[in-house]
């Protein structure tokens, strides 16, 4: 029997949102990503690049709330998500991750890169070549497609930016690779949020809004006080339950393998066609290179009498001599 895949077992069974959340320091980025573990879409696994995980409320002690895992140099993000995607990681069944944060992932890959060919060049002002950074771009978007499409899980990103009027000098700084690698999340994510703060009397309120939205439930200009990740989920309309009575794969029947064609059964369809013995057996040497007819395999007899058909059409009968 031959497995297909069904494509209706792939139509969407769940809720699922993949979310960049932007914002100046201490907007509440890291607590937004954190609040996935809170969502009821599975355990979260963090991925700390900037190792402040420790500071969030449920993420140490003898049974934290989520896995936060810190990231000591940037090649190892790509090693992490392929160790939780399709390594050990699998046991733990995470049902949702974040990156904290992906500015600051791409800054530490990109002076990485910087450092490298000033050394290799001895100029303390090389910039790397357009290849080069093409190259680092093709890392950056495999890190993204990973984590929000390969996982089919819900995914925060978190994404760094200055204060007000900073964002262009902050580009000048890092080279062309930041405005690169930020329209590549924009690419990859359903909804992007910025984070901020508001004096409020006496209080100081937290304010996402909605800044790039590819869904009617988040139009662009949407405010939601103190955010977390399940009130963005609860706007998302009820998905249907999985459907579990579509197979997963379509159970195709074999086809009826040919009966197996002997000797004589190939003599005798050869004369049908006018072929005399010694004809077939000048087309055994050239197709199979054998010295006699009785060295024909099963599989090389039946690829003679395909030939025959294709050459002279249904047998009917004796029709005289004929050229092989």
């Amino acid at each position: 029997m031959t497995l297909r895949v069904n494509p209706l077992s792939r139509r969407p069974g769940q809720k699922r949102l993949v979310v960049a959340v932007r914002g100046a320091a201490g907007t509440g980025k890291s607590h937004f990503a954190a609040s996935l573990a809170r969502a009821g879409v599975g355990r979260l696994l963090l991925l700390d690049v900037e190792r402040k995980s420790r500071l969030l409320p449920g993420a140490t002690g003898p049974a934290p709330a989520f896995d936060a895992v810190e990231i000591h140099h940037p090649d190892e993000l790509p090693e992490f998500i392929d160790w939780a995607l399709e390594g050990e990681g699998r046991a733990q069944g995470y049902g949702a991750f974040a990156l904290d944060s992906w500015s600051l992932y791409f800054a530490r890959k990109h002076r990485e890169t910087l450092r490298a060919v000033r050394e290799r060049t001895g100029d303390p002002t090389a910039q790397p070549s357009a290849d080069l950074l093409h190259d680092d771009q093709v890392l950056y978007q495999e890190v993204l497609r990973r984590l929000c499409i390969d996982s089919g899980a819900c995914v925060v990103i978190t994404d760094h930016i200055a204060a007000k009027g900073r964002e262009q000098a902050e580009e000048n700084e890092l080279g062309q690779v930041v405005p690169i690698t930020r329209g590549g999340l924009e690419y990859f994510i359903d909804v992007m949020l910025e984070l901020s703060l508001r004096a409020d009397g006496f209080e100081t309120r937290r304010v996402g809004t909605v800044i790039k939205s590819n869904s009617a439930h988040f139009p662009i200009g949407l405010e939601l006080e103190d955010p977390t990740f399940g009130m963005l989920l609860e706007r998302l309309e009820d998905v249907p339950p999985a459907h579990d009575t579509v197979p997963a794969f379509l159970t195709l029947p074999d086809a009826p393998a040919e009966p197996e064609l002997s000797l004589s059964e190939l003599v005798a369809r050869a004369e049908g066609y006018g072929v005399d013995r010694a004809k077939l057996l000048l087309a055994a040497r050239s197709y199979h290179k054998v010295a006699a007819l009785e060295q024909l395999t099963p599989a090389q007899r039946q690829d003679l009498a395909a030939r025959m058909a294709e050459r002279f059409g249904a047998p009917s009968g004796k029709r005289g001599k004929s050229a092989a």
